[in-house]
């Protein structure tokens, strides 16, 4: 206890390195992510559904699309021998489907209830959603994500702080003539993370003039597949820095096209 009161005082007193702060959403930040967390829990839940019905087919020698009229398409399914599905199979796969259905439902909800919030909030929260949505390559999902996990509630000192939050750093290993680099931390947000990825390869699509994607292409678009996906994430938190900058000081990346 002594200790750590010491070293409160030596923090106090101006010395900054002597522990790291941990910087803790406020009570409305963190609320404000329920809504994009509930919409990603909903939506892998209707996949894992939407698997398990397909599986179940399969295991028939039976491929379906499973659609808006499946249970009609049931009616005319045959198993690899030509007989018709069993009823505890039927009953399964129309329980499932049901699943589906309600999912599909609550997502629909969740997302024009975001629409509307883009429509018609004054936040200032809201408003750097906005701002991202202007960019090419940048959609709902990933703005909206991005704001609400990391932009809208943490005060960002430098680029360092963007890709520690994000899992993004390098983690270089040395031990005497021994070097190596055993690849990124992965110990931030792993909601931005994920999306980070995602966004770079649609950046790569949507914004092939900008400088960014000219980078990536130079320096690993000609390398093999292991050496792109390496690069991919050199450019996720590339391109993240650049975002955060973007809605700091409204410098759009250089070269990136920016929607009519």
């Amino acid at each position: 206890m002594g200790k750590l009161l010491f070293q409160l005082v030596r923090y106090r007193a101006g010395e900054r390195k002597v522990w790291s702060v941990v910087h803790v959403p406020t009570e409305a930040a963190e609320d404000r992510r329920q809504a994009h967390r509930e919409l990603l829990t909903l939506k892998r839940d209707r996949a894992r559904a939407t698997n398990r019905i397909k599986g179940l087919l399969a295991n028939q020698g039976v491929a379906v699309e499973v659609r808006g009229d499946f249970l009609g398409q049931l009616d005319e399914v045959r198993g690899w021998d030509g007989s018709p599905l069993l009823a505890g199979l039927r009953v399964r796969l129309e329980r499932e489907w049901a699943k589906v259905v309600l999912l599909t439902g609550q997502i629909q909800v969740l997302e024009a209830e975001r629409q509307e919030v883009l429509r018609t909030a004054a936040d200032p929260v809201v408003e750097r959603v906005r701002q991202l949505l202007r960019l090419r390559g940048i959609g709902i999902n990933s703005a909206w994500l991005y704001v609400m996990e990391f932009f809208g509630w943490r005060a960002f000192r430098n680029r360092r702080e963007v890709g520690a939050l994000a899992g993004l750093t390098p983690t270089p290993y040395q031990s005497g003539e021994s070097s190596r680099e055993q690849g990124i931390a992965k110990a931030g947000n792993r909601y931005i993370r994920a999306m980070a990825i995602e966004i770079a390869w649609g950046w790569l699509r949507f914004q092939p003039q900008s400088e960014l994607s000219q980078w990536y292409e130079a320096r690993f678009g000609q390398g093999s597949s292991r050496v792109r996906r390496i690069g991919i994430v050199a450019l996720a938190r590339r391109l993240l820095v650049e975002l955060w900058r973007y809605l700091e000081t409204g410098a759009v990346p250089a070269g990136a096209v920016v929607k009519a």
